[in-house]
């Protein structure tokens, strides 16, 4: 049970911090308060301060408005001090994360009376790599580097004058303390190209080894993390994390509490974390790259002793198993059926799904031999990492000194991580699924490799629930997870199904502040077009469309078709083309930044977007004043994860319609609907082109999940 000291400590944090912001209090914000103090606060601890009950999870679902931020930190903040432990809160997107970090905590803190530290924790992706930078900017390095051998593991070279330029600022910026090496942190939008150059992974980074660890921005940041009350940082790391063990990055995780925000994203982000993917044309070329390199390698640097055995063995080994995956290429291009297709964000995806998961025998056979070699060929540049490892501690003389053994490092490092990626495919890829578990979804890809085509070779789970469950909701000391859509249907079913929640997980649905009957309405016109029918849909539209939105300043149109989107916007009059912007032509912010230049130059502007502009767009106030929505947004039929899942609830006498299908699309349908109202202040109309929500029986059902507005069906 809630302690009565820290029950009044919390509320005596919630008072101060309305008052000192002349704010009133938030019903839902109360109760979303008391719900996650209920749980958290009453956790049942042994003698050594370790959790002695059942898990201890609280899943609460909060709209926009809500200050689910301010709720759950003045909740968990007080409650994991009072119990000895450590806070990580995590988020899906880098954006959300830095608001926290730089806005709310610290608003909290001069606000509320509570006192805590704080961290920002991101992956060593965000930050740059000195000794990348020296590199890049020493002289001559170029024609001496071994790295020049490496090229295409990323370890390209050439500095063109551009790049110089940029990379001659760095180090100026860092010199004087006006920079801290965080890529979110630079002044201005760097290009993916320029920064995988710049930046490094634990495969390739040489730690304490490396000249540069005093000053490296990694380090630095982490250092800070050491005993922080509050760790912010996202998805992927906390998954990471777990995936290690728990404890090797973040805080043991039964030392900790756990906030999930944005959580609705975290099933799909655990299953990405355990699939696998090869492309076989590529990699049969990086083979017999991998080999000649380190044949000339070995003519450059003639090596004495374990070194060079090892190295010796790796060209005969590579070009074996490139001829085993040219072989596995033919078998793959003989049987695939390629069928085209789009995947949610619309990019076209040709795919061939083995039914069930289930691989042809001969396919597994070669599948099995892949996995030998590639396991063979990990254990090499593994036990070849080792030895530059004690060469650089002056362990061991392998014949190279310990400078060179600093430069090799990453390449190997590189090289292993990518032999160890292909072994962690093949292993998923012929594993033999466990008769009462979910099977792994497996399927080939059509993908573009320069002139040439590739064969993408893909294997993921379906369902993430038992790996959460394990690693995650019956390891830590407790855990919250919120989001404005969690539930589907108006239960949590669907999301206990897809994130294993425990039996006993404790959900809450806490009202919006939004006044949805009186700031907004809900509209299904009849376009006397079925959307099954994609001609005649995409036609009605057209038609309809312009008048639909006229008097609207800002307008968000949300397709579930690439194909529908762009036919739509090459079917409408040139003059009122114009002042439409489609997503796919600039970047998403540059789109979001001139549709929002434009309302206010006094102008109406109107969005055209996919799946990612019905979710995390914030648009208040003007910029969005009319969403339509095209047509219910289910799955895309041939997504292959999605595919599997329906498959196997199917083959276990379930509807993967009514399971499936149907609560997906509500919770879509619910985070589009939810771009509309994005303060208490915003007004505006939501227009549904699909007339099967009044038609369909599973329609009402859909209809009647979405918020309260005033409804309009004509």
């Amino acid at each position: 049970m809630l302690s009565t000291e820290l029950k009044t400590q919390i509320q005596g944090a919630y008072s101060r911090f309305l008052d000192a912001k002349g704010l009133k209090p938030r019903y839902g914000q109360r109760l979303m308060i008391a719900e996650i103090a209920k749980v958290l606060g009453a956790i049942k601890t042994d003698d050594e301060g370790k959790r002695s009950g059942d898990p201890a999870v609280v899943a609460v679902e909060a709209g926009t408005g809500t200050g689910k931020t301010v709720a759950y930190c003045l909740a968990a903040i007080p409650t994991a001090k009072a119990a000895g432990k450590r806070l990580v809160v995590a988020t899906a997107t880098v954006a959300l994360q830095e608001q926290i970090v730089h806005k709310d905590l610290p608003d909290l803190m001069r606000n509320s009376g509570l006192n805590f530290s704080f961290a920002l924790a991101k992956g060593r992706g965000r930050y740059l790599c000195l000794s990348k930078l020296d590199l890049l900017l020493q002289e001559g390095q170029a024609q001496s580097s071994t790295a020049q051998l490496f090229a295409e593991e990323g370890f390209k070279i050439d500095v063109d004058e551009q790049s110089q330029k940029l990379f001659t600022g760095m180090i100026e910026k860092l010199a004087g303390n006006k920079w801290d090496g965080d890529r979110d942190s630079w002044p201005e939008e760097l290009e993916d190209a320029d920064w995988a150059r710049l930046t490094t992974d634990h495969s390739q980074c040489t730690s304490r080894h490396c000249p540069n660890f005093q000053q490296c921005a990694f380090y630095k940041a982490r250092e800070g993390m050491g005993k922080v009350d509050v760790i912010v940082t996202n998805h992927d790391m906390v998954l990471a994390d777990l995936a290690l063990g728990g404890g090797a990055v973040l805080p043991d995780p039964r030392e900790t509490f756990y906030v999930f925000d944005e959580g609705h994203h975290l099933p799909d982000k655990a299953i990405g974390h355990f699939a696998h993917f090869t492309r076989l044309r590529s990699t049969a070329d990086w083979l017999e790259q991998t080999a000649k390199n380190l044949s000339k390698l070995l003519a450059q640097h003639p090596l004495p002793g374990d070194l060079g055995r090892l190295i010796e063995q790796v060209p005969e080994l590579a070009r074996a198993i490139k001829t085993q995956q040219q072989f596995m290429f033919s078998a793959c291009e003989q049987l695939a059926d390629f069928k085209p297709g789009e995947d949610m964000e619309g990019r076209e995806r040709p795919r061939h799904r083995f039914v069930g998961g289930r691989v042809p025998e001969h396919l597994t056979e070669m599948g099995l031999e892949l996995k030998k070699g590639f396991s063979k060929l990990t254990e090499l540049f593994t036990g070849l990492t080792e030895k530059l490892k004690e060469a650089m501690d002056g362990e061991a003389t392998i014949g190279i000194a310990s400078h060179q053994a600093e430069e090799w490092y990453p390449l190997f490092g590189s090289l292993l991580a990518r032999a160890q990626g292909n072994w962690e495919l093949w292993l998923a890829f012929t594993a033999e699924d466990p008769e009462d578990s979910p099977p792994m979804a497996r399927w080939l890809s059509l993908a573009e490799s320069g002139a040439l085509f590739d064969i993408e070779v893909n294997a993921s789970p379906i369902l993430a629930a038992e790996t959460l469950r394990r690693s995650l909701w019956n390891v830590a000391h407790g855990a919250l997870v919120t989001s404005a859509t969690l539930t589907a249907l108006g239960t949590f079913d669907r999301y206990r199904m897809r994130a294993g929640l425990p039996k006993v997980a404790v959900t809450a649905v806490v009202p919006s502040p939004f006044h949805h009957a009186d700031a907004g309405v809900l509209r299904v016109p009849d376009l006397k077009a079925d959307p099954r029918d994609a001609v005649a849909h995409t036609a009605a539209i057209i038609r309809d469309l312009p008048a639909l939105v006229e008097g609207s300043r800002g307008t968000l149109v949300l397709f579930s078709s690439r194909k529908q989107m762009k036919e739509v916007f090459d079917g409408l009059d040139r003059d009122w083309r114009k002042r439409v912007f489609i997503q796919g032509n600039l970047s998403k912010q540059e789109t979001l930044n001139k549709h929002k230049a434009r309302v206010d130059g006094g102008e109406s502007s109107v969005l055209f977007g996919l799946a990612s502009f019905a979710e995390g767009v914030d648009l208040p106030g003007a910029y969005c004043e009319h969403v339509v929505i095209a047509k219910i947004p289910f799955a895309v039929p041939d997504d292959p994860v999605e595919a599997a899942l329906a498959e196997w609830i199917e083959a276990r006498g379930g509807n993967p319609f009514m399971e499936i299908s149907v609560p997906d699309a509500s919770l879509r349908l619910v985070q589009a609907c939810g771009r509309l109202l994005r303060t208490e202040e915003d007004r505006g109309t939501i227009t549904l082109l699909d007339r099967r929500l009044v038609t369909q029986r599973y329609g009402k059902a859909i209809l009647n999940a979405l918020p309260p507005f005033r409804r309009e069906i004509t």
